[in-house]
């Protein structure tokens, strides 16, 4: 079972260095599976411990001259090699297109990054049924290699992400069957993960983690989580 914490724009790089702290004490002693950490850009740092680091974003470049942005010279600092890629707040807040996000998965390939890859769909097209539901997921999926070894597969519902509400068993199970039959690859659940569900979201069979927002921003709480998706 893989749990990976996005932290998008919360806490500061000290805040961070004593998260990291916490959850490796919390985790001492406890098979904890896989645990990746996507701090905001001013927190970047080495793995430690129990714990791996990656980048919540960065250009398809080296470095040069694009204002705000990150390349692989300043995550090469501290040796970070996995990214997230697709997400939705990126999409629909940042105008980040499908070309664009493709792009970005090639470079990053080509680099062999591990790359964390989310779709997603809004309410509007889960209310339309099936048919309309995966003929959306499956079209985040133009221009990206999908048999590049070294990606697995974010699901998270729009409609579920910071609202509190998750998708049921049901829905995620229809959307990670799916998926594990088209791609075969690591799929992970995203949307308002949190203590209450995590043991009922983890026997899910099709699902291999889950990216976790929120719920993963102190670090007490989300190795509570840990411990209780090992458990399911």
């Amino acid at each position: 079972m893989r749990f990976v914490a996005n932290f998008k724009m919360n806490h500061t790089r000290a805040s961070t260095q004593e998260y990291i702290q916490e959850l490796n004490a919390h985790l001492e002693g406890v098979d904890s599976g896989n645990v990746l950490l996507f701090p905001p850009a001013t927190a970047l740092c080495e793995a430690s411990g129990k714990i791996d680091i990656g980048a919540q974003n960065a250009y398809f470049e080296i470095n040069g001259a694009f204002t705000g942005e990150i390349g692989l010279e300043q995550l090469g600092e501290f040796g970070i090699k996995k990214i997230l890629i697709g997400h939705s707040e990126r999409r629909e807040i940042l105008g980040e297109s499908q070309e664009f996000i493709a792009k970005k998965f090639e470079f990053f390939k080509a680099n062999g990054f591990e790359i964390i890859y989310c779709i997603g769909e809004p309410l509007s097209v889960r209310e339309q049924g099936q048919e309309a539901l995966f003929e959306y997921l499956f079209s985040e999926f133009d221009g990206i290699d999908t048999s590049y070894d070294n990606f697995t597969i974010a699901y998270e519902p729009i409609w579920a992400i910071g609202t509190g509400v998750s998708a049921t068993i049901e829905d995620i199970e229809l959307v990670h069957n799916r998926l594990k039959a088209q791609f075969n690859k690591e799929l992970l659940y995203g949307g308002s993960v949190k203590v209450d569900n995590i043991a009922d979201i983890a026997k899910i069979d099709s699902v291999d983690g889950v990216l976790v927002g929120s719920a993963s921003l102190k670090a007490g709480g989300f190795a509570e989580l840990i411990k209780k998706g090992l458990i399911a």
